[in-house]
């Protein structure tokens, strides 16, 4: 591999080569040498700027997760137009990518890297399913506040289920695209069936 490549933005490089690398060969075919023979660059590379693998991983899952911020954001936008079903549907195909879904079994496969994200973020939770559980119930909470949702929606045990549920029709499936849209929408029309039915008219 050559020795001498100059990669602008190194950092963002090697994270979208280990996606890739990921996406492509799973948890178990992610290594250091992989990474960097994706990225084409020398072994080298990877070891100046992150000093082991679990922190290149860490950095890595750490960056994405805060990628979820800004979908969370636009999620809560949403609140009050549209109709709550289809708005949890494009968030959930959303926040649940592909890359957020391959990172997921990333984090439960290495031991390591659990470790070290539990110390870089000390409020717990896995990284990723923390940031989709977040933004879901935050969504559902300014529903619930505008009336279109019960009143005495219990929001925990309804993220719980829609991210819970989300996550399972996302990450298992032989088929790498996303489940259709009317599957998502049918598992949160169920969910929220009750509390749709029961607000205020």
């Amino acid at each position: 591999m050559p020795t001498g490549v100059h990669l602008r933005d190194a950092r963002q490089q090697l994270f979208a080569a280990a996606e890739r690398v990921l996406l492509r060969a799973g948890p178990n075919g992610l290594t250091s040498r992989a990474v960097t023979d994706e990225a084409g660059c020398a072994k080298g590379v990877l070891h100046r700027y992150f000093t082991d693998f679990d922190a290149f991983l860490t950095d890595l899952v750490l960056d994405r997760a805060a990628r979820l911020e800004a979908q969370a954001h636009a999620l809560r936008e949403t609140a009050g137009t549209g109709t709550v079903a289809d708005n949890l549907t494009t968030a959930l195909t959303t926040l649940f990518g592909p890359v957020p879904v391959a990172i997921i079994p990333l984090i439960t496969f290495r031991d390591e890297l659990r470790a070290r994200l539990r110390q870089a973020r000390p409020s717990g939770g896995i990284a990723i399913l923390a940031q989709v559980t977040t933004a879901v119930a935050a969504y559902l909470a300014d529903e619930r506040a505008l009336g279109r949702i019960a009143a005495d929606a219990d929001i925990d045990s309804l993220t719980l289920s829609l991210v819970g549920g989300g996550h399972l029709l996302f990450a298992d499936r032989d088929d790498p695209a996303p489940p259709p849209a009317a599957t998502v929408n049918k598992l949160v029309t169920t969910v929220l069936a009750d509390v749709v039915q029961r607000r205020p008219r």
